[in-house]
């Protein structure tokens, strides 16, 4: 893990590109503190920001092919690298480090572009070929690892964070409206957009190159797809359930195996549910590396799951830390975090992980497994059985029992929409009309989230009103998904938006490293998404039971109640989290007074006021209230942010000269 750094044109040259190159990487120090590595020549420039986990004493990068024709930083791992490097010595490739670097600009040598193919990791790459005089970036299959790029000034700059290219590009501190409208609805902005104009982020499962004459080739090499619904129908499918329980088991063990190499001590965390508890039963059956788990425990018993965590470990005898987080801790640390998610958030529940990954490193770890990914591959989310139900009862649009199934979901939420039978009916009634759309599961969700554009100011509000979610995003969506199963096409637009765009980025990758940890996801692992994507719905989803096939292949390593237990997505306090003693905390009231508000002019100061209000008295106990308070100030963290880079003393543009170097 790691940050990387650097940009490509015509003008660039090896004594004009330091002091550029040391203002962009300086800000991700806390992604890589072990040391930066630079490497400029006519054309390209190359900066990295090291976080040493293999090969701690010869891994450096920028990292060279044999003839040093073609130059890499990379961030992230490429698991595989034992296995490609044996293949490549074979073939007559001589490598100078132990790292898993190397085998990138190897595999570039011998199969160009289709590098990537080989490559079973999460990763970040920026390739330089100095003989072609092009400059290729690469970005991992699930989008675990970050990669954002702008085009300004004749040259393209790369970074791991905005923050790095707004140290030399402050004129793209300004905040991309439809950007905001799409987070502030799907929970991220939808790829190639980010938050800030002019800069693109790369979307995952793809590569991006930029030739000599400045023509750039934007090419998917992987993506989400599912085949046919007649094919899934288990009828069809080649493997019973006993065989396809075998081979997910197999599957796992070797994705866990892969992802425990390191130089390094490696920690994992422990929810107490099926998926994390899944991934260190697997490490301490099926593999001699000894593992510390690490949980975060709340005050608020609707949070917490200390119980099943303890459960857990007395289960499989882990060295085990818990932190515990109090609101307080969540609302005085939510600044920091926003200072590393570079975007509005929805939820406070990036906040107590942010904590947690500090809790690891202070412990002495740098790397730690998790149990992302498990609720997308094999449909574990309550949404894929709320749509389910759903599309069951529109077969009978006027049965009263169909829709009591309904009750059956959310059983975890303090305030569920389904205790009480009519208001179940009538709310998750809504978008009955979408039936037959591939976004139809993920319509309540999204109209929940989008009450919060009744907040905009009246010009932003105005072209929200001529916007239409559903009718954009679909226009992302490939051509071929209304041929896939109900399930397949829901499970597509949850692991394009809310994984990819929210978990693994506000809430996976920023506050890992915030804290200089790395997460590594074996769920993830591309092998396994594309076996699960295969199986039949009902090997996903059977009856109301979520991860069917997932529990099987689990059941006889973990406790009986853990694999039968209903799944609970992790959750923080969200609005309960800024106001102790009936007042807000201090930046709260600062940055929603009306006046900070009318200021920035995202929003209407009024209706600011009544949510805040709403707020402080404890009557925001539903999700659109509550995500659009934390949506308004994280957003207003995110602009004082703006501010700051726009008037910062170091905040040069790329073509100022001199180029001032800060201190490190």
């Amino acid at each position: 893990m790691c940050g990387i750094a650097g940009f490509s044109g015509a003008d660039v040259t090896p004594d004009g590109a330091r002091p550029a190159l040391e203002r962009m990487i300086h800000p991700l120090a806390h992604r890589g503190p072990d040391g930066f590595g630079f490497h400029a020549e006519p054309g390209a420039a190359l900066a990295h920001a090291r976080l040493s986990i293999i090969d701690l004493a010869t891994g450096d990068q920028p990292i060279h092919n044999e003839r040093r024709t073609a130059w890499t930083v990379f961030n992230g791992e490429i698991f595989n690298y034992v296995e490609l490097r044996r293949d490549l010595e074979a073939r007559g490739h001589r490598f100078y480090t132990h790292s898993d670097t190397e085998v990138i600009v190897h595999l570039y040598d011998r199969y160009g572009d289709d590098f990537v193919q080989h490559l079973n990791g999460q990763f970040a790459i920026a390739l330089w070929d100095g003989e072609r005089r092009r400059l290729v970036l690469a970005r991992d299959r699930a989008g675990i690892r970050p990669l954002y790029h702008a085009h300004r000034h004749g040259r393209v700059w790369f970074a791991s964070e905005v923050k790095s290219l707004l140290a030399v590009l402050p004129e793209c501190a300004q905040l991309n409206p439809r950007a905001l409208m799409q987070t502030l609805t799907y929970w991220a902005p939808v790829d190639p957009d980010t938050l800030y104009e002019g800069v693109q982020s790369l979307p995952p499962g793809c590569l991006l190159s930029i030739e000599a004459d400045g023509s750039q080739h934007l090419r998917p090499y992987w993506n989400w797809t599912f085949p046919d619904a007649a094919e899934t129908a288990p009828s069809r499918y080649p493997l019973s359930v006993e065989q396809a329980t075998a081979e997910l088991r197999t599957l796992l063990v070797d994705a866990v195996r892969l992802q425990l190499r390191a130089d390094v001590p490696v920690g994992a965390y422990l929810s107490g549910g099926l998926d994390s508890s899944g991934i260190v039963a697997l490490i301490k059956g099926f593999t001699d590396t000894p593992v510390r788990t690490f949980s975060v425990a709340f005050e608020d018993g609707e949070f917490d799951e200390s119980e099943h965590q303890q459960a857990m470990v007395r289960h499989l005898g882990t060295d085990h830390t818990t932190l515990r987080c109090t609101r307080r801790d969540i609302g005085e640390a939510f600044p920091r975090l926003i200072r590393h998610t570079e975007t509005p958030v929805l939820r406070t529940a990036p906040v107590p992980l942010m904590l947690l990954a500090g809790s690891v490193r202070e412990h002495g770890y740098k790397v730690v497994l998790t149990g992302e990914g498990a609720d997308e591959v094999f449909g574990g989310y309550d949404l894929f059985k709320e749509a389910k139900v759903r599309r069951f009862w529109a077969r009978q649009p006027d049965s009263r029992l169909r829709p009591r199934l309904l009750e059956r979901l959310y059983g975890y939420l303090r305030n569920s929409p389904v205790s009480h039978p009519g208001f179940a009916q009538s709310f998750f009634g809504q978008g009955m009309e979408h039936l037959h759309r591939p976004v139809f599961a993920h319509v309540p969700r999204w109209t929940t989230s989008q009450r919060a554009l009744g907040f905009l100011s009246p010009d932003l509000r105005a072209a929200s009103t001529s916007w239409d979610p559903l009718d954009a995003y679909e226009q992302t969506l490939p051509p071929e998904i209304m041929a896939w199963s109900p399930l397949a096409r829901d499970q597509y637009v949850e692991a394009k938006s809310l994984l990819a765009g929210y978990l693994l980025s506000s809430q996976g990758d920023r506050v890992a490293m915030a804290n200089s940890i790395e997460g590594r996801f074996p769920y993830l692992d591309h092998r396994v998404i594309e076996f699960a994507n295969r199986l039949p719905p009902s090997f996903k989803i059977r009856g109301m039971t979520e991860k069917y096939l997932l529990r099987r292949a689990l059941a006889d390593l973990l406790p009986a109640d853990i694999v039968q237990r209903t799944k609970q997505p992790y959750r923080a306090p969200d609005s309960q989290s800024f106001f102790f003693d009936g007042k807000p905390l201090d930046y709260v009231a600062e940055l929603l007074a009306p006046a900070s508000i009318r200021d920035a002019g995202y929003f209407e100061p009024q209706a600011v006021s009544r949510l805040v209000e709403k707020c402080r008295q404890g009557r925001a106990t539903g999700f659109a209230d509550n995500q659009a308070f934390v949506g308004i100030l994280s957003t207003m963290l995110v602009h004082r942010q703006l501010n700051e880079t726009r008037t910062a003393p170091h905040a040069h543009r790329a073509t100022d000269a001199p180029l001032a170097v800060p201190a490190g």
